[in-house]
């Protein structure tokens, strides 16, 4: 099992479009996808960063599904997320391995 983590730090103004664009768009158009099994968004409380911290994060059975996504699904949402919020939002990514 894998988890795709997308940690984003947005700008205060912007939290609850970001939120409901997370829960209603962004977040059901990664899971249909079929490549993750599971996702959940969470907000990170501490340490406190400048702006608001956010992780989502997708469970993938397999590393062919989550390399999948990554290299045919990912660029495209991820632009159409650009083009929604631009310079608000900076984001990374990261893979936790369950062992």
């Amino acid at each position: 099992m894998l988890i795709y983590n997308v940690t984003t730090i947005i700008e205060p103004d912007i939290q609850q479009d970001y939120l409901d664009y997370m829960k209603n768009e962004h977040m059901p158009e990664v899971m249909a996808t079929a490549k993750f099994i599971d996702c959940n968004l969470f907000q990170l409380t501490e340490p406190v960063n400048e702006g608001l911290t956010y992780c989502a994060q997708y469970v993938a059975n397999t590393q062919e599904d989550l390399e999948d996504y990554r290299q045919n699904h990912s660029p495209a949402l991820q632009a159409k997320f650009q083009i929604k919020f631009p310079a608000k939002v900076v984001a990374f990514r990261s893979i936790l391995k369950k062992i």
